[in-house]
């Protein structure tokens, strides 16, 4: 009999999954061009179970369900929080734009969206290996699915395939190395691998095979380099709205995974995947950075700008246990916890940003699309200017304190490598900067290519203000999301 209790923890899923299907019913009767019966109703969805997680969070409690398959703790309540405000920001960005592209004849944007917010959220209160992979399959599928959505567009439907294949290699990756790790502890819980390993009468070689295959499936989930073929490809060959779709709630999730996984059923293997998360950041760090100078189409930028942010979120991961004491745990991986929901706040901006600006034939995806758009809409141009600044780094905003948050707990470790890291993720800040500020020069002193004005539905141009806002005011005020990702660390590290 299950206990009570274990319904409990899963409450936002159950709400969620209900909702998909009975969307998916209303949209058949919805016949407006766009969808706003299903795309109201969506919304509705993602604000009540936002608020779900929100309060589940804030109780701080950490609860077990289903034999120790589920686990409902702050940490995860907090991400499932924000990553279903993060879609729901997507679809008010996204909603005209798939509109003028015929993307919405039916509702499957929405109710693909919300099943894949159901993997993301299976995925974050995953505590079994198998659980955890099943989640991140409804994710991929439904992402797969929603970069192909335009069937007629050549470009996307090849994205799709190029997304597809990669992703089933790396979800193999993954399930191979996790099934190692079964075959060697006999288990599929976390924490019982956790205890196998502790007891020391695992074989650490088969330990370490298997861990080499579960970083490089964790690594492609993120977009680190060298498994980040994917990334640039789909950026640009997906319709907008659905790059944004895949680029900014998923990411949460893959946290989420890592920290299940090498944090609390591999925290005792740190010193060898460690070294793997060095090598993944480094190599993110220098060809995200070098490579997205030479773009010159945005979202092909951006995606390059993907890998290298991709790599300042591992190196906080890298810093967390030093000679075997975790001393530093709490501070590194909350300040990578900040550090990626900080990255999804911008990256809604920025995206939003190129959404607003697109219209019916006609993307706005290169770079020189932006010219002179100060000129023509200095509220959107400060809000792309504050995204780009952010994401270079540069203070008061909220991408600095994050930068700062991680290179300050590489420091804190005391170690000569750890600081020499710190110092490399300096110096490609640096180098990233030119091609963040090329985009501020062309808005702001280039000549515009069209003399039309901006303009946008007021939900979308409300939404997009207050996201800006929100960049810089968790810049100049930082304390509270980073106390909030500190206690959601604290608890997980606790269990």
């Amino acid at each position: 009999m299950i206990d009570k209790l274990s319904w409990v923890t899963i409450y936002p899923e159950i709400v969620l999954l209900v909702m998909a299907c009975i969307i998916a019913l209303v949209d058949l009767s919805d016949t407006s061009a766009r969808r706003t019966r299903t795309y109201v109703l969506t919304l509705i969805t993602l604000a009540v179970v936002a608020a779900m997680t929100g309060m589940a969070a804030s109780g701080g409690k950490t609860i077990y369900g289903f034999g120790n398959m589920v686990v409902s703790d702050p940490m995860g309540n907090w991400l499932k929080c924000f990553a279903s405000l993060a879609l729901m920001v997507t679809l008010v960005y996204g909603r005209p734009y798939a509109a003028d592209r015929d993307m919405l004849r039916g509702g499957e944007m929405f109710t693909l969206g919300m099943f894949a917010l159901l993997g993301m959220f299976v995925m974050m209160s995953g505590s079994n290996f198998l659980l955890i992979y099943l989640g991140l399959e409804l994710l991929t599928l439904s992402s797969y699915a929603l970069v192909a959505l335009r069937r007629d567009n050549a470009v996307a439907s090849e994205a799709a395939m190029k997304y597809f294949v990669l992703g089933a290699m790396a979800s193999g990756f993954l399930l191979y190395g996790l099934s190692m790790m079964y075959g060697a502890t006999g288990s599929l819980d976390v924490n019982e691998v956790f205890k196998a390993i502790a007891s020391g009468k695992v074989n650490h070689q088969v330990l370490v095979f298997g861990l080499v295959f579960i970083v490089a499936g964790l690594a492609f989930k993120v977009g680190a380099a060298p498994f980040h073929m994917w990334v640039p490809d789909v950026y640009q060959g997906a319709p907008t709205a659905i790059t944004l779709m895949i680029g900014a709630a998923p990411e949460l999730a893959a946290f989420a995974i890592i920290i299940r996984l090498l944090v609390e059923g591999l925290l005792l293997l740190a010193i060898d995947w460690q070294q793997m998360l060095a090598l993944l950041a480094i190599a993110s760090l220098l060809v995200g950075n070098l490579a997205a100078i030479a773009q010159t189409n945005l979202k092909r930028m951006l995606a390059y700008s993907t890998i290298s942010q991709m790599g300042f979120v591992l190196l906080g991961l890298v810093a967390g246990v030093v000679n075997g004491n975790t001393y530093n745990a709490q501070f590194a991986y909350s300040a990578s916890m900040f550090y990626i929901v900080t990255y999804v706040l911008t990256t809604l901006a920025s995206f939003g940003t190129i959404l607003l600006l697109a219209r019916e034939g006609f993307e706005s995806e290169e770079i020189t699309d932006l010219a002179g758009l100060n000129q023509r809409s200095p509220l959107y141009a400060g809000v792309m200017a504050i995204t780009m600044f952010s994401l270079a780094g540069i203070p008061p905003l909220v991408g600095f304190y994050a930068k700062l948050a991680v290179l300050q707990a590489l420091i804190a470790s005391g170690q000569a490598l750890y600081i020499g890291l710190a110092v490399f993720a300096v110096l490609m800040s640096l180098v990233g900067a030119f091609y963040y500020l090329r985009v501020v020069k062309v808005m702001y002193f280039d000549a515009p290519v069209t003399a039309s004005t901006v303009s946008a539905p007021r939900d979308v141009r409300t939404v997009l203000t207050i996201n800006g806002a929100l960049i810089l005011i968790l810049g100049i005020v930082p304390g509270g999301l980073m106390t909030l990702c500190a206690k959601a660390i604290v608890a997980t590290l606790a269990n």
